[in-house]
């Protein structure tokens, strides 16, 4: 029978925040999904999830969240990710890390497993074991379970990408790249019956610096001065992928997403709108 993913791109800040709650019920209603799954690596501050952001997207309806590079700045979420069943860490932390590099998620009485994977290129402040061989012990224990496993690739290259996914062909249902925050067009079906996307972009400001504030960010590359203090709201936009797949696993159809919000409440935004959570501005704090 098969089931339908949707996959909401990176969350970055209180717009990406807004654009769930005001996107997610119509999406549901039109692309009609049987599981939601969503980075949230930039839901608070734009960099990093606290917990009361990882609870109030979860109320929005959004199955799983899952974390790369900066799944750990915020302390509050660090402290109780092992008792959060929606939180994804990368597998390919080291067995000590806090929290979990897999988690299944109900899918029309089916099981969809989702695995965070931590590329090796473009990060300097954590590194994971490597992610081809994570994959490959990782994937044969899941598909005992399941035949349904998506892979949430967090890299800063594009070419690292790409070599995971002609990797992961045959061996999972669909690979979904992540972290860059600026959406591919070069969604596929591989011959094994991969589904890809060389990034599924983020979910905030489209008119903007991965979501930031461009001022900030070509005031930070005038000076070198780095400021995460301000995301922007403006054009609100959920960005993401939807993923059919059929009964033995493999993608059938991938496609992209864009749905434009209405304007939010900009920094004026309630609890309402962005969790309530107080640390919700502190940007880069590990």
């Amino acid at each position: 029978m098969g089931i339908r993913i949707l996959y909401i791109a990176e969350i970055v800040g209180k717009a990406g925040i807004w654009c769930v709650k005001n996107a997610l019920p119509i999406l549901k209603k039109s692309e009609l999904p049987d599981v939601v799954v969503a980075n949230a690596d930039g839901a608070t501050g734009s960099f990093g999830l606290g917990r009361q952001h990882a609870g109030y997207l979860r109320k929005l309806g959004i199955d799983l969240l899952v974390g790369g590079d900066s799944i750990y700045y915020k302390k509050d979420l660090v402290e109780g990710i092992d008792s959060l069943t929606n939180v994804v860490r990368p597998a390919n932390y080291p067995p000590e890390s806090p929290g979990r590099g897999w988690r299944y998620a109900n899918a029309r009485g089916s099981k969809l497993a989702v695995i965070s994977m931590l590329g090796r290129v473009g990060f300097s402040r954590v590194h994971g074991d490597n992610p081809f061989l994570a994959l490959s012990h990782l994937a044969e224990r899941l598909r005992a379970e399941t035949p349904y496993i998506l892979v949430d690739f967090h890299s800063g290259a594009t070419a690292e990408k790409q070599a995971f996914f002609h990797y992961a062909d045959g061996l999972v249902s669909a690979c979904v790249g992540s972290h860059s925050r600026v959406q591919t067009s070069d969604e596929a079906i591989f011959p094994k019956g991969l589904g890809c996307i060389t990034d599924a972009g983020r979910t905030g400001s489209r008119d903007s610096v991965g979501g930031m504030d461009s001022a900030l960010k070509i005031r930070e590359y005038l000076t070198g001065v780095p400021d995460w203090s301000r995301d922007s709201w403006e054009r609100p936009t959920l960005q993401g992928v939807v993923i059919d797949l059929d009964a033995s696993g493999k993608t059938t159809a991938i496609k992209r997403i864009q749905h434009e919000c209405p304007e939010g409440p900009a920094e004026s935004a309630s609890g309402a709108v962005d969790g309530g959570n107080g640390d919700a501005g502190t940007g880069k704090d590990s």
